[in-house]
């Protein structure tokens, strides 16, 4: 499912920069297990039976792997929706660690209120005392610069860029690497599209127009393909039947420097 993102203006996502604060570089103590975590995650009597056949496809573990998530470590998921990742990576980082489970208000409106009933519920259902929800807009997000070790957004970068362009993209980027600690990182996921597609109609983005507002927003860009396996053509809408759940994904981790 794609997530839209909140309908800010162009000029608030440019104005959003660092913050100076204190700096906490973040402690190496060692990355998450993925058997491990999936096990967790598979054995949670609380996630269910639906949330844990999303792994096959999103495959939580390896994702929050990949991007070096720590047991403990403080993560920031933005414009949660439903709050799926939300839950998945409070198990992985475990009852020491934290978790803001954001929405700006915007989201939790869109489709008669559907991402609100969807949080509620899944939160109920799963009340892991890690999870803390934050309902506030991405300029005033409510979370402490240099205070993030890991932050993620799942299928939302593409509505700012197609919707705002380049510029207001790279603001955004900004607004969240301000929260990061040094060394911290920001993992995108979001659908592939080609690079002469209609991607604004597709709802999808071309990884390279990502990749160019994350380094001009002064990160450290690495890509990661794991969750492309070539079903996807990325020729129809991610809504449409034949690909929805399915789509080729791109992640990239972008690393602030230290």
């Amino acid at each position: 499912m794609t997530r839209i993102f909140p309908l800010l203006t162009a000029a608030s996502l440019l104005a959003l920069s660092p913050v100076s604060g204190a700096h906490h570089e973040k402690d190496s103590d060692g990355v998450i297990d993925i058997a491990a975590t999936q096990d967790a995650l598979t054995k949670a009597e609380k996630r269910s039976v639906e949330d844990k056949a999303r792994d096959g496809a999103r495959r939580p573990a390896e994702v929050l792997h990949y991007l070096g998530l720590e047991k403990g470590d403080t993560v920031l998921d933005l414009v949660a929706s439903g709050g799926w990742y939300s839950v998945a990576s409070a198990i992985a980082t475990g009852p020491e660690g934290k978790v803001y489970a954001h929405n700006p208000d915007a989201a939790l409106k869109l489709r008669d209120g559907a991402f609100e009933t969807e949080i509620t519920a899944r939160l109920a259902a799963n009340p892991l005392s890690q999870i803390e929800r934050l309902n506030t807009e991405i300029n005033d997000l409510g979370v402490d610069d240099n205070s993030v070790d890991l932050a993620l957004t799942a299928l939302n970068f593409h509505d700012v860029y197609n919707s705002f362009g380049a510029a207001a993209a790279t603001g955004m980027l900004l607004a969240v690497k301000a929260k990061l600690k040094p060394g911290g990182v920001l993992g995108v996921i979001d659908h592939a599209g080609k690079t002469d597609g209609d991607n604004t109609a597709l709802h999808r983005i071309d990884p390279a127009l990502v990749v160019a507002a994350a380094e001009a927003a002064g990160f450290v860009v690495e890509r990661n393909d794991m969750l492309l396996d070539g079903y996807d053509d990325m020729s129809k809408n991610v809504f449409d039947p034949l690909v929805r759940g399915k789509t080729d994904r791109f992640i990239l981790k972008l690393t602030k420097p230290k």
